[in-house]
């Protein structure tokens, strides 16, 4: 069975995005395709870029990389809870993407984005930092309206219809989730 992890890609106080990505959690809870865990950036914290760029996997000199690449490597796939701040992902985000290379190799990854015009400029950065990595992102996307999906901007309500966005995004996050793990298990060069 797939892993999937569903990462909470913003640390600040009073942050949206943990509504958000409980309800991810809530939602792909009732399935029985894969295991989900939420994985909160609260929970590494990861200091700017304070690794030197390793040979291969694993070959990390400090605890807290150790520590976030076996979680990183742990999951099959991926569903991204991005924030949009300045038409891009958060920095946090970021700088944790950046951390690891080989442990994101040949996995899938979903988008849950959020902001004023539903987060879709992160979540568009961030398809392109995911395939510089070889995670293959699927089409299906959520995203989410500060505007019409919070109310006073901070209480999270989703109308139901995001219920419905949000499981062909999981169904397509397992389904490549799946299919890649015979990729990742191929012999190197073939």
């Amino acid at each position: 069975m797939a892993r999937i992890g569903i990462i909470l890609g913003s640390t600040r106080p009073n942050r949206n995005g943990e509504q958000v990505a409980k309800w991810v959690l809530d939602v792909a809870s009732q399935r029985d395709d894969a295991e989900y865990e939420l994985v909160d950036l609260r929970d590494y914290p990861l200091p700017h870029l304070d690794e030197p760029i390793p040979a291969s996997a694993g070959q990390y000199q400090n605890d807290h990389t150790k520590a976030w690449a076996e979680k990183i490597a742990s999951f099959d796939g991926y569903v991204f809870v991005t924030p949009e701040y300045n038409h891009s992902t958060s920095g946090v985000l970021k700088n944790a993407i950046d951390y690891l290379y080989a442990e994101w190799n040949n996995k899938a990854a979903g988008i849950v984005s959020y902001g004023g015009v539903g987060g879709a400029r992160a979540a568009e950065h961030l398809r392109l930092i995911l395939g510089e990595l070889q995670i293959a992102d699927v089409r299906a996307q959520v995203a989410i309206s500060i505007v019409t999906e919070f109310e006073n901007f901070s209480v999270f309500k989703p109308n139901d219809y995001l219920a419905g966005s949000l499981g062909t995004l999981l169904d397509q996050t397992v389904a490549w989730s799946t299919a890649l793990q015979s990729v990742r298990k191929a012999p190197a060069g073939v």
